[in-house]
């Protein structure tokens, strides 16, 4: 259970690039950070407009002179300084992650980075490679993963409750994009301009979310090859794909299915993952994120439901409140930012640690999924070999 606590005598410094006013994910970011006074915002460089940052940065209570016009006028003036940030968090439209996270890793901080953390595996080992020089760590936020039950699935899974996994079931499939909204909507429009979101919008922007849950349910699974076929139902985002199927085997001779989609009308979310095993199977949605479906073959079905003692104890530790009360996505995220914060700490003191959590490797495998699936699609979603 958690119960507020700092882990730390003193919290880490920290800082954020982007997530100001406007942003869709800036304030979560800040509520999951301070929650459990891990962190503490003392600078940001929080917008493009420089005077629109700082008048935000002041909202925030972070003094004037450390609300700058950029993260390298930041980087520079932090690092001059004794009390200095330690950590960043990036929260920028996609094409300016790999420049931000590099810099930060090479300015001696610790990186927290929205998904996807660049757009190419050259440019996501280039950052694993600076963040093992620097020993440093770099957190992707794959805020779904935050929730308890699916540490609850690993352990039942680990355990073999499920028997040998055969298929995994998987998708991110909402409604809410099934006209092109973003022409009215600037937080949503360069998501679907390459020149800005990258070589996918959907498969890098959602279906993602999904794949790192499996990879948490499932580390020991290893995709062989995939078959991905992609289209633009809003013609205007072509390029860039609003739907997306993506078949995948892996390397136990396991199967994946993952849907990736903008335009499933009346869907509020769609996120779900099913795991299915020779003996039984498990199902988690993200819209009931507290229940987890367990379905033993010839047996009634079983709602798992956080915070009960019949869990794990790993799926107990990060209840914020007793069973039977709904915790939500600024919980899981919450989650998240403890254990990067554990986990920034620890390699400040030159040790590992002995839990998961999505780093600089869930970053890249991220990255390499969607160069992949990006691969098959162009060349007329064929099979290719994962690589």
């Amino acid at each position: 259970m958690i119960y507020g606590a700092s882990n730390f005598e003193q919290p880490i410094r920290w800082g954020m690039v982007g997530g100001g006013l406007g942003s869709q994910i800036g304030y979560i970011h800040r509520s999951a950070a301070l929650r459990d006074f891990n962190f503490n915002l003392v600078a940001g460089a929080f917008d493009i407009d420089a005077e629109r940052g700082r008048d935000f940065g002041l909202r925030l209570h972070v003094a004037p002179e450390r609300c700058y016009k950029d993260y390298k006028e930041m980087f520079a003036a932090e690092a001059a300084r004794e009390d200095g940030i330690q950590a960043v968090s990036i929260a920028t439209p996609n094409f300016t992650h790999f420049e931000i996270a590099k810099a930060a890793l090479e300015a001696g901080l610790h990186v927290v980075c929205e998904k996807p953390l660049c757009f190419t595996t050259e440019e996501a080992k280039e950052l694993e490679r600076t963040a093992a020089a620097q020993k440093k760590i770099v957190g992707v936020t794959y805020g779904y993963a935050g929730h308890q039950l699916i540490d609850q699935a690993r352990r039942m899974i680990a355990n073999g409750e499920l028997g040998a996994v055969r298929i995994v079931n998987m998708q991110f499939a909402h409604g809410f994009h099934n006209v092109a909204v973003e022409a009215n909507t600037p937080s949503t429009k360069w998501r679907v301009d390459p020149k800005y979101a990258g070589p996918s919008y959907v498969l890098g922007d959602i279906g993602t979310h999904p794949l790192y849950l499996a990879e948490v349910m499932l580390p020991d699974l290893k995709v062989k090859r995939l078959m991905c076929s992609r289209q633009s139902f809003v013609k205007s985002r072509a390029p860039l794909e609003d739907n997306a199927y993506t078949l995948m085997e892996y390397d136990t001779g396991a199967v994946a299915m993952v849907w990736s989609c903008a335009v499933n009308c009346g869907s509020m979310h769609g996120q779900k993952i099913r795991v299915i095993g020779e003996k039984a199977s498990l199902e988690w949605w993200d819209e009931q994120p507290n229940q987890l479906r367990f379905e033993v073959q010839g047996e009634p079905v079983r709602i798992l439901e956080r915070g009960m003692g019949y869990l794990h104890p790993e799926a107990l530790a990060e209840d914020r409140i007793g069973g039977g009360h709904p915790e939500g996505l600024f919980e899981a995220w919450s989650n998240l930012y403890n254990r990067f914060a554990l986990a920034m700490t620890a390699a400040d003191e030159g040790q590992g640690v002995d839990f998961w959590y999505p780093d600089i490797h869930a970053g890249l495998e991220g990255v390499r999924w969607v160069e992949n699936c990006v691969r098959s699609a162009d060349q007329g979603a064929v099979w290719v070999d994962y690589k």
